[in-house]
């Protein structure tokens, strides 16, 4: 009766009732949210791999008619990107590895690239019929074709072994301007990688007394300590262009 006869105490009431329920909707939703996290990180990773596949289509599209990308289907350009989760990874090891939800019946295949929103991750190793496990950028036993984007200028990254934010890059020639922040990217001068796609950034670099080419520090894009969703690039000509390079060998 106070409530209903009185508009100040019923005001008051009404405030406290929907501050109340007001929380405890918010607490709901906060706790319902965190449990579909999982679902909505899946979906950005699979939208990720969507959209990096019509942005490559699109860039192939866009070269000359001459080119020897150009197909018969200029939607079709030998690139695909399967989206993994991870769920094992090293960082603090000589020889890392990582560890995919995704094998063969997935399509995945031995040396296929690891790629993340945030670049280079790694290349697939050994497959099985539901996972796979690559070596990560961070494997001494590993290295990548890599390029200066400012210049064109492309030579090899490895890891050393220590920093695991912190890649080396060598064989780029002295002759070419290099500064720190500078991009580095995929060559393309590989079947494991696309063209263009992000390594890192220089960080420092030298010239070393009597040699030809800098010893070059590299900041890493990728942070491997956080990765939890991965895409793997699968080409489709990737055995057509191996066979010729065998030729080439001989």
């Amino acid at each position: 009766m106070v409530f209903s006869y009185n508009s100040f105490q019923k005001a008051k009431y009404l405030n406290s009732a929907n501050k109340i329920s007001g929380n405890i909707y918010t607490l709901f939703n906060s706790v319902t949210g965190y449990f579909g996290l999982a679902k909505d990180n899946r979906e950005l990773a699979e939208e990720n791999a969507r959209l990096r596949m019509l942005l490559e289509n699109h860039r192939q599209s866009m070269l000359p008619l001459d080119s020897i990308a150009i197909t018969e289907s200029a939607v079709d350009t030998g690139f695909r990107f399967i989206t993994a989760k991870v769920i094992s990874n090293s960082v603090n090891r000589s020889f890392n590895y990582i560890t995919l939800n995704k094998g063969r019946n997935h399509g995945v295949r031995p040396d296929q690239g690891i790629i993340s929103a945030r670049g280079v991750v790694g290349v697939i190793g050994q497959v099985s019929d539901g996972y796979a496990m690559g070596l990560s950028v961070l494997n001494r036993r590993w290295s990548i074709s890599a390029k200066h984007q400012e210049s064109g200028a492309y030579g090899s990254l490895n890891w050393p072994g220590t920093d695991y934010r912190t890649a080396q890059l060598t064989e780029i020639p002295l002759p070419v301007d290099i500064e720190p922040g500078d991009t580095i990217i995929t060559s393309g001068y590989s079947t494991i990688f696309p063209e263009g796609i992000l390594i890192g950034t220089i960080k420092d670099f030298i010239r070393p007394d009597g040699e030809n080419y800098y010893s070059i520090d590299v900041q890493l894009s990728v942070d491997y300590k956080s990765l939890s969703h991965v895409e793997i690039v699968e080409i489709h000509d990737k055995e057509e262009i191996n066979e010729l390079e065998k030729f080439q060998e001989q």
